[in-house]
């Protein structure tokens, strides 16, 4: 399950576009974070995604992907000409390919390294889901079907894209949107496809245009209650109302961090989900945010805000830019516990801090906003700046958050805790751990 927010620049502090995302997956599906340059192509090559090939364009952009450890494709990225792009699972009544197609993930990657602008992308999308559909598997361990929307944004203009199967709508978005599990779209669309309304009436689904709307003929109400997604979306369509105006880049931060309640317990409840997602034990809460993006678009110098690592309310937004190397070199990770990754160290931080969230998270959170604030400031004064200035700053403020990991874990393990966690919420996590080789902890 997954949140995905923007801002348009009507409704911002500095009249930018800012957008937003929070990645969620299984607990050991660790995130990636990669950059992949510009590339030009022999003709008549295919590229192999997830599942299968397709034909491969002449010339790919460079793009900054934050993903699944083991997909070709990506939850959110960015490219080198400001396009911004979020997918979700969305559940419908529209048969799933189960034999592997192009999945949401690969979707976006593709649209991001074809196009250079929002519009672009959505006809980038659209045009793959009618030529080559979309399917697979998307779980890590466990199996899991769906369909895709997806937030689209530039500098300049911002996308809303709902599918099901081949079928589609779009709407442009002004303001502010967010998007969650579930279709939105019902009556009213700026572009769909050509059958659109006819599909549902052969299905029974509405008789004609006069009573079609998309989101309620389409959805599979089961799954789509159990996402949960209803509440997340209007929770973030509340927070991001709130701010209208006043909006910044730690904005966005804060409602991704989101839980909804104070005093918040990670342990309560076999249902239910927060904009920050913690799994819990049983069927329906097993998705945890793995990995958090937010992207201020200016339309010169745009840039990307990520953790790379899970629960963002354990953890630090650091800046990144398209058009410089990463800040960092090490292997990918995997979903087991390996201490050269970034992922998996922060887990350490993490799933201590789980032990009693409100209280260890506590010990360090204002450390961590003042070292976060400092961070953003400080990247957008600077992202002017020629390249090898913004690539030591990055490199400094990956080397700075690493330091302070360190420093409120030995807090949080020397820190006596009573472990409060229900028993279910204690089994689970324990499994988990055990799953990924995670090394003991106090």
């Amino acid at each position: 399950m997954c949140d995905t927010l923007i801002a348009t620049a009507e409704a911002t502090a500095d009249g930018i576009t800012l957008f937003a995302k929070n990645s969620d997956r299984e607990p050991n599906e660790a995130h990636q974070i990669l950059l992949i340059p510009a590339a030009t192509h022999p003709p008549a090559s295919t590229v192999r995604c997830t599942y299968i090939d397709i034909p491969q364009v002449e010339k790919t952009r460079t793009v900054l992907l934050s993903k699944p450890f083991w997909t070709w494709g990506a939850e959110m990225g960015a490219n080198d000409a400001g396009v911004v792009i979020g997918n979700e699972a969305v559940f419908t009544k529209a048969p799933y390919d189960k034999q592997g197609g192009l999945t949401g993930m690969d979707l976006l990657r593709l649209a991001l390294e074809r196009s250079d602008g929002a519009r672009g992308a959505l006809r980038v999308i659209t045009g793959l889901i009618e030529r080559h559909g979309q399917g697979g598997n998307c779980g890590f361990r466990s199996a899991l079907y769906y369909h895709n929307s997806f937030l689209i944004a530039d500098p300049g203009d911002a996308w809303l894209l709902e599918t099901a199967g081949r079928h589609w709508a779009a709407r442009q978005v002004r303001g502010v949107y967010a998007i969650s599990n579930g279709l939105t779209i019902g009556s009213e669309w700026d572009l769909a496809s050509t059958d659109l309304v006819q599909y549902a009436v052969e299905r029974g689904w509405c008789t004609g245009r006069e009573d079609f709307h998309f989101a309620r003929c389409y959805s599979d109400f089961l799954f789509t209650r159990f996402s949960d997604c209803r509440y997340r979306r209007t929770r973030a369509v509340d927070l991001l109302g709130s701010h209208r105006g006043t909006m910044t880049p730690l904005t966005m931060m804060d409602i991704l961090r989101d839980h909804g309640m104070s005093p918040y317990r990670p342990d309560r409840g076999l249902t239910g989900s927060t904009l920050c997602m913690h799994a819990g034990a049983g069927p329906v809460r097993r998705s945890q945010t793995t990995g958090s993006l937010v992207s201020h678009l200016h339309k010169i110098h745009p840039i990307h805000f990520v953790t790379g690592t899970a629960a963002p309310c354990t953890g630090i937004f650091k800046p990144l830019w398209t058009d410089i190397p990463l800040p960092f070199s090490e292997p990918a990770p995997a979903g087991t516990y390996d201490a050269a990754t970034l992922f998996w160290r922060h887990e350490l931080l993490h799933r201590s801090a789980l032990r009693d969230h409100e209280r260890l998270t506590g010990l360090y959170r204002h450390d961590r906003d003042s070292l976060e604030q400092g961070f953003v400031s400080k990247a957008l004064a600077r992202a002017g700046d020629n390249g090898e200035i913004r690539e030591e700053f990055s490199r400094r403020c990956f080397m700075d958050a690493e330091v302070a990991e360190k420093k409120w874990l030995a807090l949080l393990s020397g820190t006596p805790v009573f472990d409060r966690r229900n028993l279910l919420y204690r089994l689970a996590w324990k499994r988990f751990n055990k799953t990924a080789g995670m090394p003991e902890h106090r």
